[in-house]
């Protein structure tokens, strides 16, 4: 009975493993509201009813990759207990090296093709894990002017990571943290 679960276990997390290959696949070609279930099945070799066992819809299947990889990410840097601004400016070299080494689903989870569900939650861990710590200067303003000021620096990293990642990487994840770390610091003064 227990080899019976375990080879069940096994089964579960092949078939996931292989949708979730699968809708990435066909999200490098078209936009998500343009793939269909029985695209994803075909190009996994799973028929329907098993793609239904496991996920509602293909909305479903990127939320759950979405969470998986953003689960992922949070584990990672929940590794490093930086909260100085030098220390954020390592966090922000980690989160560069991280997205390096996980560039292919970044470039996916990031493009047009995808909802822009990942790009919130992609701005709350950077305002969790960075932004908090470069951003305690700022004390003196009222809530309202640092929620903008967050959202402004945030948003600006995410679309610097995504043109990044589509512009094949060229900076190594230091010298992006270190530019990042220039513009949130000097904004463009004292560039070179």
């Amino acid at each position: 009975m227990k080899g019976m679960i375990i080879d069940m276990d096994r089964r579960k997390k092949y078939t996931r493993m292989v949708l979730k290959d699968s809708l990435l696949e066909l999200l490098k070609e078209k936009p998500i509201a343009s793939i269909t279930i029985k695209e994803i099945c075909e190009h996994a070799d799973i028929n329907r009813s098993t793609f239904y066992a496991h996920y509602a819809s293909q909305y479903d299947l990127l939320d759950s990759i979405d969470e998986e990889f953003t689960e992922d990410m949070v584990h990672t840097l929940n590794q490093y207990n930086f909260s100085k601004e030098d220390e954020a400016y390592q966090m922000t070299e980690k989160i560069f090296e991280y997205i390096a080494a996980k560039s292919d689903i970044c470039r996916i989870l990031l493009s047009e093709h995808t909802e822009v569900q990942f790009q919130k939650k992609g701005m709350s861990i950077a305002k969790e894990f960075i932004f908090k710590n470069w951003l305690t200067d700022h004390k003196q303003l009222d809530r309202e002017t640092y929620d903008y000021l967050s959202i402004f620096y945030v948003s600006g990293s995410i679309y610097m990571i995504k043109s990044w990642l589509e512009n094949g990487m060229k900076k190594t994840p230091k010298e992006m943290a270190e530019l990042l770390h220039h513009f949130i610091n000097r904004g463009l003064s004292d560039m070179r």
